[in-house]
């Protein structure tokens, strides 16, 4: 069996790799050229742990390879971005030319699987489009019983966690959407080759649903949180101390206010939700209202520490701890980390210091003569105020003292 991986990136890479490391043949396709030579010789480009191993011994074992162009095998597996556009319409461009890009290559018997998180329909719409471009090949029916097709299609979107993936691409149970019943079956033996968890049967709507579902259940859960920590502020009470009071509830377990929510699924996918069906998801809404929004309070926080301090702002000097959307890791998409950062950076203070021990440059956006990248030792030197956007490891241990005669801005709660 040859598998061709399309889209080589934060989910894209480790599944190839996974598969390749089972013995399976892979080839991984990839419109970036850059990409696709670093994973040829045998490299990663993102920090994910054990990935640079996987990649390593499957490329040099000659089980996974990369091109910039498809090639004919036996499964397809589509696992490019979804990001959205205008007032939160979901763009479905990269499927569109994922699909197209390897309908020429198409043959009978091969099998389709969209791993990319969709707005329901998007397997459909995959489904029109390769139509479009093969009309001599056959393709199922949602809600058709007839089995006699020529290429088999399914969903089956990634369920993994930035900093576990290779673990749970392994380890989590897999939803398996079927356009038709035995393309589910046809996709789930795929899946059971490296899945050791369970595969579980639908069809594609409820496939694509369940996924979208999951990010905003976390999305609905921070956003009351993040809720909390708006009206503890507003009353002078710890909300780090209130929440941990709380949870020693038996049946309540608050999660821990942030300054928003980032990565590409939680911030992203509820609004392919609402998007479907925007006068029924008015608490899933609300909650990606409640989470967009938390990057003002976090600025009026900062504007507030400027106030004490008997300095103009442009004599003050200030610090951003992390950049990431979550801890421990070298990953920026949708992180409101980054956003309040480029946000500080445009407020003319005389030097904006940031804290990223994951990335080795800042990432475009920022004024690079009033912004440096800085360590945690030279920043607490000089900063007049600390603001804490990231959790990472190394700033759980900095020595609180360090901080003493600073105005601290702590949206993690792990300084206060």
């Amino acid at each position: 069996m040859i598998v061709s991986v399309i889209g080589l990136g934060y989910i894209g890479l480790p599944t190839a790799a996974v598969l390749a490391s089972n013995g399976l043949t892979v080839i991984g396709v990839d419109v970036n050229q850059n990409k696709v030579d670093i994973i040829n010789q045998g490299k990663t480009y993102t920090v994910e742990p054990e990935l640079d191993i996987l990649v390593q011994t499957t490329v040099q074992s000659g089980f996974l390879k990369a091109t910039t162009n498809p090639v004919k095998a036996s499964v397809f597996m589509v696992a490019v971005p979804t990001p959205f556009i205008g007032d939160h319409e979901p763009d479905l461009s990269y499927i569109e030319s994922a699909v197209k890009a390897i309908a020429p290559v198409l043959e009978k018997g091969n099998l389709v699987i969209l791993e990319s998180t969709s707005p329901v329909g998007a397997t459909e719409m995959a489904i029109e489009w390769m139509k479009e471009e093969r009309p001599d090949l056959s393709f199922p029916e949602f809600c058709n019983n007839t089995e006699k097709y020529d290429i088999a299609v399914a969903h089956c979107p990634e369920r993994v966690l930035p900093g576990r993936i290779i673990h749970e691409l392994i380890n989590n149970d897999r939803i398996i959407g079927g356009v038709t019943t035995k393309c589910g079956e046809k996709a789930r033996d795929l899946y059971n080759v490296f899945v050791e968890a369970h595969c579980l049967i639908t069809d594609c709507r409820t496939a694509e649903l369940s996924k979208l579902v999951e990010n905003s259940f976390r999305d609905v859960n921070i956003a009351f949180a993040n809720e909390l920590s708006l009206i503890c502020d507003k009353l002078d009470i710890n909300v780090w101390e209130m929440i941990k009071l709380s949870n020693h509830h038996p049946r309540v377990n608050i999660l821990q206010p942030g300054p928003g929510v980032g990565g590409h699924c939680i911030a992203v996918d509820p609004w392919f939700i609402v998007n479907s069906a925007p006068t029924e998801s008015k608490l899933i809404h609300t909650a990606r209202l409640v989470n967009d929004r938390k990057p003002d309070f976090i600025l009026e926080k900062i504007n507030q520490s400027v106030k004490v301090i008997a300095k103009k702002k442009s004599e003050i000097k200030i610090a951003c701890f992390g950049l990431t959307f979550k801890p421990d890791i070298d990953d920026l998409r949708e992180s409101p980390a980054l956003h309040i950062a480029k946000l500080v950076n445009l407020m003319k203070f005389n030097e904006v210091l940031v804290v990223e021990p994951n990335i080795s440059q800042l990432p475009k956006g920022f004024n690079m003569n009033s912004t440096k990248l800085s360590s945690i030792e030279k920043t607490l030197k000089i900063a007049d105020i600390v603001v804490l956007l990231v959790d990472h490891r190394e700033f759980k241990s900095i020595d609180l003292s360090l901080l003493s005669g600073k105005q601290i801005v702590d949206t993690r709660g792990i300084w206060s």
